[in-house]
């Protein structure tokens, strides 16, 4: 039987990306549980470590895999504490400030339409300050969050079988020798990318929260907590998190404090919150995951188009799970990694 023909170039390529529109077709299909079993791998992750001075202290694996497994439960149930309280307070906040809403909704749609703007455009900027607007706004944000909780507590038997599967991984080269060192070597790489991009992130997010958070105590306006919480979480969301966590402090500085208020939340934004996490924050980033700042922000735009929301927090492991899956087992791919940001890549010689 004669052999079958080689491909071309141009049809492997071809035929590449059409399997790649059918896997992120999938994905974005089956995005409600994507994108929490992708948040419960990469918790575990984070968490994985903690069995290593467990285990050098001589503890039996199953009590090492407990102690991941109940590490990554402490740190779900306080991101859902965070989430519920910002959510809960939030709702009240709307509800006891709804007249003030009101009134400054009518006093923008009237300074708009003295500038000679169309209705539409004054009836949009009306809609932003509309209580119910914002409650139905926070109400479908608050479904959101709960079928993302939801979905991932059904994958709660999931994190147990990957912190249990943890230590089992570690053991594949001393089962299959040095023809698995590659490979182990790049998810290693993988897991300590994953790691170092979010205690970056978690450090500076909590910098900007407790700074953010005290301006806005200091300015007086109402729950500054609940802004901290949100500038904390939106820091997880490369370059543009600032701008989400901005906008809701600042619509109610308006309703509070009028224009000068809003314009002195406005600028302490932007300069601790630019500063930090648009100036700085992405350098530390990019050093720590070997990503080009390009990259990174153009990932949390296509990640977020292909599962949603949650894709934004998740943009830089996906990102850097797909190098390592792609283009680190391919030594001919190696100008791809350095243009991602990889420092290590090199011609094969």
């Amino acid at each position: 039987m004669p052999p079958a023909p080689a491909l071309s170039p141009t049809l492997r390529i071809l035929l590449g990306l059409a399997a790649l529109v059918v896997v992120l077709a999938g994905l974005s299909f089956a995005r409600e549980i994507v994108g929490p079993v992708a948040l419960a791998a990469v918790i575990v992750i984070i968490c994985h470590p903690v069995r290593h001075p467990l285990e050098r202290r001589r503890w039996p694996g199953w009590a090492a895999t407990t102690a991941v497994i109940a590490v990554a439960y402490v740190v779900l149930a306080g991101l859902a504490l965070l989430l519920y309280y910002a959510g809960v307070e939030f709702v009240r906040l709307v509800r006891d400030s709804a007249d003030e809403l009101a009134t400054t909704a009518q006093g923008l749609v009237a300074w708009l339409q003295g500038l000679g703007l169309e209705e539409e455009a004054t009836d949009a900027a009306a809609s932003v300050l509309d209580p119910s607007a914002l409650l139905d706004h926070a109400a479908s944000l608050g479904g959101a969050v709960l079928g993302i909780l939801t979905a991932f507590f059904f994958v709660l038997a999931y994190v147990i079988f990957m912190a249990a599967d943890g230590a089992r991984y570690a053991r594949a080269e001393r089962t299959f020798g040095a023809v698995v060192r590659p490979t182990v070597g790049r998810f290693l790489a993988f897991n300590r990318g994953v790691r170092r991009y979010y205690v970056v992130n978690a450090s500076f997010g909590a910098v900007v929260a407790v700074v953010d958070g005290l301006a806005l105590w200091a300015l007086q306006v109402p729950a500054p907590i609940v802004w901290a919480i949100l500038a904390f979480v939106t820091n997880f969301i490369p370059n543009i998190g600032f701008v989400v966590g901005l906008v809701p402090p600042a619509l109610l500085a308006l309703v509070v404090g009028g224009w000068p208020l809003m314009l002195a939340v406005i600028a302490i934004y932007c300069v601790v919150n630019v500063t930090l996490q648009v100036m700085i924050q992405p350098k530390f980033v990019s050093d720590a995951v070997d990503l080009s700042l390009t990259l990174s922000f153009f990932s949390v735009i296509f990640w977020t188009f292909v599962i949603g929301p949650l894709g934004a927090i998740l943009s830089i492991p996906l990102t850097l799970l797909v190098r390592a899956l792609v283009l680190e087992g391919d030594p001919q791919s190696w100008w791809l990694r350095w243009l991602s940001g990889d420092s290590t890549a090199r011609p094969p010689r």
